[in-house]
């Protein structure tokens, strides 16, 4: 009996970015569970689904999982559990289980949940490296994150404008992820620290990919959750 769970990377969001071991795992495999949420009419939506079907996957082997876009983490535990026992079941029955994450599943993801209870209850995981989006966002925008001596600090969008301040005044280059939960902060940044060089994205890899470099217009923006921004210090 095959007794692997493999987690698939899908990269940001546009289909071709997938890598080539990923894409193959996901032809070969005979389930794959994907994560979706439910809009506020209660219709179900996925990214990961979408890039699935656009890679020509099977819809057959396509699964979904709804996970709640809650602050309540037990709510999100529900459902991975929920996905856990639904994928041990498919492994039993000798299926070749696919779970997959948008951008890379070993960062920044809620994924990892799952994958550390596959492995304390003795079942083989592997993972397929994928492209994280800030990546793919300093590719959109011709961005050199960091170059030679610099310093890049990854940071989740919980930081305050006092963290935002004291790390550029230490010169490091910023990554900024999920800025929906920073709004003010990253706002106040801004005014703070003109000198500093500022560029934000939305949806990147996606037909909704925004990409914007003026801080004055950057100042007047709501965050959607899907978006990160990347500061680049007076050093750069």
């Amino acid at each position: 009996m095959n007794r692997t769970i493999t987690f698939v990377s899908l990269g940001p969001g546009e289909p071709e970015l997938i890598t080539l071991k990923g894409l193959k795992t996901l032809q070969q495999a005979d389930r794959i569970f994907c994560p979706a949420t439910l809009t506020t009419s209660g219709k179900q939506v996925s990214r990961a689904a979408h890039i699935l079907r656009a890679l020509e996957i099977k819809e057959e082997k396509i699964h979904t999982f709804v996970l709640p876009m809650s602050k309540d983490r037990q709510k999100a535990i529900e459902a991975y559990d929920q996905l856990l026992s639904d994928a041990i079941r498919a492994l039993q029955e000798d299926k070749k289980v696919v779970i997959v994450a948008e951008g890379d599943a070993g960062f920044y993801t809620s994924i990892q949940y799952i994958y550390h209870q596959l492995e304390k209850q003795q079942i083989r995981v592997q993972r397929v490296p994928g492209i994280p989006a800030f990546i793919a966002a300093g590719a959109t925008g011709g961005l050199h994150i960091v170059k030679q001596e610099e310093r890049l600090m990854v940071i989740p969008g919980t930081a305050t404008s006092d963290e935002l301040d004291q790390l550029i005044r230490q010169g490091y280059n910023l990554v900024i992820m999920k800025l929906s939960a920073c709004i003010e902060a990253v706002h106040t940044c801004i005014r703070q620290h003109p000198e500093a060089q500022f560029h934000y994205f939305e949806n990147v890899g996606t037909e909704k990919e925004k990409y914007i470099s003026d801080p004055a217009i950057i100042a007047q923006t709501d965050f959607p959750y899907f978006s990160l921004l990347i500061i680049q210090s007076i050093q750069s």
